[in-house]
Formats: structure tokens, sequence, C-alpha cells
């Protein structure tokens, strides 16, 4: 029978799984398989899996659990191997590449860091800030000005409203960059001007929250800086 896969770790790691358990309906018993030197954290894998937030929760309550015992390389949701003897054959067949990470990884965590722009605090900022974006708003409000006038009145904004978000995302990574040993950075969206996945040593943790934190109140109103950490190391394995 297929097997779910979370996470794996040397074979020296607690495995302290308690009463976690893994993803289904009912939830699947969680066990471990071994291998010669490291471990595969498993269940069996439902017929009816799917992206559903039960599945997910599951999913991450096992490998936190986990992490929280020493360092892990966490699967990524929805990893399925034909069965035991094919995860063990993992297991053996790259030992050595997943030891080397494991150690690499002992002592450090994961910190995600969005940002979040209100698109109406922004325009007002360049309409007040910005002489010709003023001059072309009271020319076009309400239906003054030509065709061109509006066109270029939105051509405008949008060029300032994009060159703040990088200038306000290039600021949150340079602050944040010397503290991390990694990173992994998503390019801008529609819904985040910045998306960033750090690797820290564990005993940085609280200096990295102390200047996300000041990065959020230096910004003040219409921007939102989201930070989430510690956490198991997700973007790095």
């Amino acid at each position: 029978m297929s097997v779910y896969v979370y996470a794996i770790t040397k074979e020296s790691h607690p495995l302290d799984l308690g009463d976690v358990k893994g993803v289904g309906d009912p939830p699947g018993e969680v066990r471990v398989v071994r291998g010669a030197s490291l471990c595969a954290v498993v269940s069996e894998c439902p017929e009816d899996l799917s992206v559903a937030r039960r599945d997910i929760q599951a999913h991450q309550d096992v490998q936190e659990r986990l992490w929280a015992d020493g360092p892990t390389l966490p699967l990524s949701f929805g990893f399925v191997a034909a069965d035991e003897e094919a995860v063990r054959g993992v297991l053996e067949e790259r030992a050595q590449l997943f030891a080397q990470r494991l150690d690499e990884l002992a002592g450090r965590a994961e910190f995600n860091v969005k940002g979040v722009l209100d698109e109406d605090t922004l325009v007002r900022a360049v309409l007040e800030q910005n002489t010709q974006a003023r001059e072309l708003n009271e020319l076009t409000r309400s239906g003054g000005g030509t065709y061109e006038d509006r066109l270029a009145l939105g051509e405008l904004v949008s060029q300032e409203v994009q060159g703040r978000q990088d200038a306000l995302a290039g600021e949150v990574l340079a602050a944040l960059r010397p503290l991390a040993e990694a990173e992994k950075v998503a390019p801008p969206s529609h819904q985040y001007f910045v998306s960033a996945s750090f690797l820290l040593d564990e005993d940085r943790a609280e200096e990295f929250n102390r200047v996300g934190q000041e990065l959020a109140e230096r910004y003040g109103e219409g921007v939102e800086l989201r930070l989430r950490g510690p956490l198991p190391p997700y973007s790095f394995v």
C-alpha cells in the first residue's frame, strides 16, 4: 500500500510522535520507516488525499512535532511513495546527501516575511506627494481634461506605485538579509510586495523579529509586514 511521507530524520532523532495524527479521514497512524542511519516518518496514504485544510494541518502538525526535537528534512505536502520498501530504498541511496543536509540545518529555523500594501493609501500618497500626478488629478477630476491626460495620470500613478513597492521590498530585504544564512525570495505579486523565506541560526531569531517589528512600525499606515517563525525549514530542503 502507498505511504504518505512527512519528513526524514537521522536515526538518533527522538522520533517522539506522541498522539500526533496523520493525513486522511479518519486520520492515519503515523509510524517510522528505518534505514541504516536515517528514518522517514510516514502514514498510510488515503485514497481521497486532497489539498484540504484538514490534511494540510495534519501534515504541518507532524513536521512541527518532529522539528521541535531535532533537525529534520520536511517534505512538501503530497509526497507519496509506492510502499515502505521504496522509502527505505531512497533512504539508503541518498543517505550521504540527506545526512549532510540535516547537519547543515541543525540549530537553524525558517522565518517567512510577507509585505502587504493598502493600495488606496499608496495612491493617495502618490497624488499628495507627486506634483505632476497631483496636477493631472486636479485637471481630470469630475470628467475634465483630455483622454490623453487621464491616460498619462494612470500611467504615472502606476509607475509611482510600482517604484514605491520595489523600494519598500528592497529596504525590507536589505534590513533582514544580513541576519540570515540563506534566503528564498519569491517574485512580487498583486498580493505581496515582498515575500521571502530566511534560514536563520536559532540564536538570531529574537534579533530578526525585532528588526522586522521596527520596520513595520517605521512604515506605519498602509504597510503591513507579516513575520512568521520559527518554522521547520520547508523552503531549504
